[in-house]
C-alpha cells in the first residue's frame, strides 16, 4: 500500500520529478567526475614516472612531488657528483617544460644516459633522438593528435621533426634534446630532475641517504616512495579542492530536494490531512515522505552514474591523453552522499507534514 502510494506520489508530477532526480544525478556525476580526474592524473603521473625505471630522483629544494610544478634551478653539474657516488650505475638529468597548449609535459633528455637508467624506448616505428630538432613522442600521443614519422611538430614556437614513436610509459609524452630545450627556455646547463640508477636494489637507501648529505637542501626521493605519494591525501590543495567539490555537490542536492519536499508538502496538505484522519501516525506520514526522497535519490544515483561514464566518454574523446578513474568505491561513496544530502533535505519537509493538524488540512484548499 505504502509503496504504491510512493510510486503514485512521484509519477503524479514529472516534470518536478524529473528535475529533482536530474540535480541529484549531476551531484553524483560531480563528485564521481572530479575524483575520477584527479585519481586519473595522479595515477598516471606515477605509472609514467616509475616507467622511467630509475631508483631515486633527485629535485630542487622544495619542489612540489607534482612535476609539471618544478622549474629548472639545478645546476646539470650535479649530475657528475652523483656518478661519483658508490652504488650509482648511470644517472639521467632531465629538463621538464609544460606545454599547456597541450596540457602535458615535455621532457629535454639526453638520449645515451636517458636509455642507460630506462632501459631505452620500445620503438613502434623510426629512431631516437639524433638532431637537435629531432622529437619523440609516445604511441598515445601520436594516435591523439594523428602524427606519423616525418611530420613537423610545432612546439614552444619552434618545429620539430618528428622522427620516432615509442610504447608509452617513460615519463612524458614527448622528448626532445636535453640542450635544445635548454636553449629555448633560457635554462642554460640547468636541468629539473635527476634520475638514478642504482646498481643493485638493496643499495637503494644507502645510495639516497649518501645523497642527501652530499645534497642536504635538495628533495631525495626514492621512486617507491615517490609513487605512493601519489594520492589526493598526500597534496592537501589537492584534497581541499576535492572536499570543496564534494560540498557544492551536498549543497545543490540538499537544496533542490529541500524544495522540490516542501513544495509536495504544500500541495498535499489536504491529502496529508485525510491520511492523519484515517489514523496515520506522525511517523507513518515522515515514513512516505523520507521513502519517496528515497526513490528519487536513488533514481538521482542511478542516472549520475550513467551520466559520469558519459562524462568520461566524451572528455577521454576530446582528450585522448586524459586518464579519469571511475572506482566502484567512489560510485559507492557518490550514492551514499547523495542519499544522506537528500534526507537532509527532506527532513523539515517530513517534519512539518507530520505536525500539521488533520482539521486544518481537511480544510486546507
Amino acid at each position: 500500500m505504502i509503496g504504491h502510494m510512493i510510486v503514485q506520489n512521484v509519477t503524479h508530477r514529472p516534470l518536478r520529478t524529473l528535475i529533482t532526480v536530474i540535480a541529484v544525478a549531476v551531484e553524483v556525476t560531480l563528485v564521481i567526475s572530479v575524483v575520477g580526474l584527479t585519481s586519473g592524473l595522479l595515477s598516471d603521473v606515477a605509472k609514467r614516472t616509475e616507467g622511467v625505471g630509475a631508483d631515486i630522483m633527485v629535485q630542487p629544494p622544495s619542489s612540489s612531488i607534482i612535476m609539471s610544478f618544478t622549474n629548472a634551478p639545478m645546476p646539470i653539474s650535479i649530475g657528475e657528483k652523483l656518478r661519483q657516488l658508490d652504488y650509482v650505475q648511470s644517472v639521467a638529468p632531465v629538463l621538464l617544460q609544460f606545454n599547456s597548449n597541450g596540457l602535458e609535459i615535455v621532457y629535454g633528455i639526453e638520449a645515451e644516459s636517458f636509455r642507460e637508467v630506462s632501459g631505452g624506448f620500445v620503438f613502434h616505428s623510426g629512431h631516437d633522438l639524433a638532431g637537435p630538432d629531432d622529437i619523440l613522442v609516445d604511441d598515445v600521443y601520436a594516435r591523439s593528435k594523428k602524427v606519423k614519422v616525418g611530420d613537423t611538430i610545432h612546439l614552444f614556437n619552434h618545429d620539430f621533426h618528428l622522427v620516432g614513436i615509442v610504447e608509452h610509459g617513460k615519463g612524458a609524452r614527448l622528448f626532445v634534446p636535453m640542450a635544445t630545450l635548454q636553449e629555448m627556455s633560457g635554462a642554460h646547463d640547468k636541468a629539473s630532475v635527476f634520475y638514478i640508477k642504482c646498481d643493485r636494489s638493496n643499495h637503494v637507501p644507502a645510495v639516497a641517504d649518501e645523497i642527501r648529505q652530499v645534497l642536504p637542501r635538495y628533495e631525495v626521493r626514492q621512486l617507491k616512495d615517490f609513487i605512493s605519494l601519489m594520492t589526493s591525501s598526500s597534496l592537501p590543495g589537492l584534497d581541499a579542492f576535492i572536499n570543496v567539490m564534494i560540498g557544492i555537490a551536498v549543497t545543490i542536492g540538499f537544496l533542490v530536494i529541500f524544495l522540490s519536499m516542501y513544495t509536495t508538502i504544500i500541495e498535499r496538505t489536504r491529502e496529508i490531512g485525510v491520511l492523519k484522519s484515517l489514523g496515520a501516525s506522525k511517523g507513518y506520514i515522515v515514513k512516505i515522505i523520507l521513502s519517496e526522497t528515497t526513490l528519487l535519490c536513488v533514481l538521482g544515483i542511478l542516472g549520475g552514474v550513467g551520466l559520469s561514464f558519459l562524462t568520461r566518454a566524451l572528455l577521454v574523446r576530446l582528450v585522448p591523453t586524459l586518464t579519469i578513474l571511475i572506482t566502484p568505491g567512489w560510485i559507492i561513496k557518490a550514492g551514499l552522499i547523495a542519499v544522506v544530502g537528500g534526507l537532509l533535505g527532506a527532513t523539515y519537509p517530513a517534519w512539518m507534514a507530520s505536525r500539521k493538524d488533520p482539521v486544518e488540512a481537511l480544510a486546507y484548499e
